[in-house]
């Protein structure tokens, strides 16, 4: 995200009314001021000031290892209740790294632009963006920017990439599953996928439906202090609890029986599910955990999860199960037991 222009030497940007063309991404005069005006000035830090393509960055200390997350943002629409493209590019990254249990320390951004994307709404995504990585204490040191000409893009796509610090003999993986374990949940679900949705089809609640992206990787340490020993961390995004329970049971090679009345679910939530047609299991978050613990552990893991405010809807929801078939299943309010397979094909596109 390197660039320089010396001050009156081009006309500031206009934020307000001005819009990106492809010169902002072509390597000249116009990308530098972009990255002067606009990037640099919101993302300001000692590291991003180096001025280079890259960051030279100060190791993890007392035998820590690096971890490094990646992801890709999409989300359509840009803005969304609780949130938009931009804050929600620094939790999902930061909560990445959370949930291997590293504490992160950096952020790269990546973004590709469309010509003609109005500047005040990329001032706006560049600013929530800013706030988020500093309120998370993680700050974005280096990227890029990219221009592609009208028709070709959808506004705004931004990568954000994390590097953190893992303590030594820290061990949670998706293959560490086992039978016994608790199975529990930072929250409600399918909080953001519904907003997304509830915002394009212009649906409308008596309580508005927010996003729940936040960065989660505080909720993560003081899970971590009280039961050192978490078995599995996993954010439920795209797929949603379903599919990242099967994701796990498929690692571990072992199965997991869920409570449907343990769910945390928000009533507004269900029933737009219920009339949009969508299981809320399989609906995407962005500000909440899957933890699986040894089961003596539960208790612990619950009460320090409630103690946070992320964590206040916090639930223990089902247990790990020995069975050759990896079956992810729930108890129903009936009596009964149903699948949670896998999910076919893209339920809600365009969700993060």
């Amino acid at each position: 995200m390197s660039g320089s222009v010396k001050k009156g030497y081009v006309r500031p940007l206009d934020l307000k009314r001005g819009r990106v063309d492809l010169g902002h991404g072509g390597g000249g005069r116009a990308m530098a001021q972009l990255i002067d005006e606009l990037f640099a000035a919101a993302f300001a830090n000692e590291f991003l000031a180096q001025g280079d393509d890259g960051a030279v960055l100060p190791a993890p200390q007392g035998g820590e290892r690096l971890v490094l997350a990646t992801d890709a943002h999409v989300v359509s629409p840009l803005f969304f209740p609780g949130g938009d493209i931009g804050c929600l590019s620094v939790h999902g990254t930061v909560n990445d790294l959370a949930v291997m249990g590293a504490r992160p320390l950096y952020l790269a951004a990546a973004f590709v632009l469309e010509e003609g994307f109005p500047l005040a709404d990329l001032a706006r995504i560049v600013g929530s963006m800013a706030a988020a990585a500093r309120d998370a204490g993680v700050p974005v040191v280096t990227g890029d920017t990219k221009v592609v000409e009208q028709g070709k893009g959808d506004g705004v796509f931004i990568t954000t990439t994390g590097v953190g610090a893992l303590a030594p003999g820290c061990d949670i993986s998706g293959r560490r599953a086992r039978p016994g374990d608790a199975v529990l949940v930072s929250g409600t679900l399918g909080d953001h996928g519904t907003a997304i949705l509830s915002q394009r089809e212009s649906l409308s609640f008596e309580t508005e439906i927010v996003s729940d992206t936040a960065a989660i990787h505080g909720l993560v340490a003081d899970l971590l202090a009280a039961v050192p020993d978490v078995h599995v961390m996993r954010d439920p995004t795209r797929g949603g609890l379903a599919t990242t329970l099967n994701e796990i049971a498929s690692q571990s090679a072992v199965g997991i029986s869920l409570d449907e009345a343990a769910i945390p679910i928000d009533a507004q939530v269900e029933a737009a599910c219920e009339f949009l047609g969508l299981d809320p299991l399989y609906v995407a978050n962005e500000g909440k955990l899957v933890a699986i613990v040894s089961g003596g552990e539960a208790t612990a893991a619950l009460a320090a999860l409630q103690a946070h405010p992320l964590g206040r809807r916090a639930a223990v929801i089902g247990e790990v199960t020995e069975d050759p078939h990896r079956f992810v299943q729930v108890r129903t309010g009936f009596g009964g037991r149903r699948m949670v397979d896998w999910l076919s094909g893209e339920q809600l596109p365009r969700i993060c």
